[in-house]
């Protein structure tokens, strides 16, 4: 009838709800026990004074009354005993309904991302990015090359003009020993003859 005054219990609330009556009827028994053990203090003590009034008949009755509330303490234990037993197999299987709720949220998840998983698409993509890759990977080697020819041609430019440089400046120091010996009457021989001369170095220089 639980469903006509309110939503049903869990399996969960319901194995908490039975710990609790338990544990309840638990402390129950220990006040119980307690009360037992006080009582069976107060009967020996009064044994002890029967016996010393010489009072034997009300002794052995009270002493019956000892032993049958001794064997009501043990008793008391080993309901508790038991009652713990219960609620320990209770505790398991709650911790084994929480384990099993877990695996089922985990199992629900892992089921959604294997839905969400488009493993055709998934194939493309990797392709297409290897794809891409390589072709950066090619770029990148192109450039590299070509900025390896252009240091080699600036290499080459900054190496043919000193060479330029050295046979002109060799030219040089030929041309001013060539003009301070010749007359100065002569200036377009000079000139002629100066050429003439760095032709050939310059050839041979080119040459080397």
């Amino acid at each position: 009838m639980s469903f006509l005054f309110g939503k049903q219990k869990t399996p969960a609330e319901r194995l908490k709800e039975y710990k609790r009556t338990i544990d309840r009827s638990m402390r129950d028994l220990d006040r119980e026990r307690t009360t037992l053990e006080r009582q069976e203090g107060k009967i020996k003590s009064d044994i002890k004074k029967m016996a010393n009034a010489g009072q034997m008949d009300s002794a052995r009755i009270m002493a019956k009354d000892l032993v049958r509330t001794r064997a009501q303490v043990r008793k008391f234990h080993k309901l508790k005993g038991h009652l713990q037993a219960v609620s320990l197999r209770l505790t398991t299987m709650q911790s084994n309904a929480a384990m099993a709720q877990a695996m089922r949220g985990v199992t629900k998840a892992m089921s959604q991302m294997n839905k969400a998983m488009n493993i055709p698409q998934m194939q493309k993509i990797m392709m297409e990015f290897e794809k891409q890759t390589d072709q950066m990977e090619m770029k990148e080697e192109i450039m590299g090359d070509a900025i390896d020819d252009a240091f080699e041609q600036s290499d080459e430019e900054e190496e043919g003009d000193a060479l330029v440089n050295q046979v002109l400046d060799e030219i040089g120091i030929t041309m001013g020993q060539q003009l301070a010996s010749v007359p100065s009457a002569q200036p377009a021989a000079a000139s002629k003859a100066a050429v003439g001369t760095a032709q050939p170095a310059l050839e041979g220089a080119a040459g080397a």
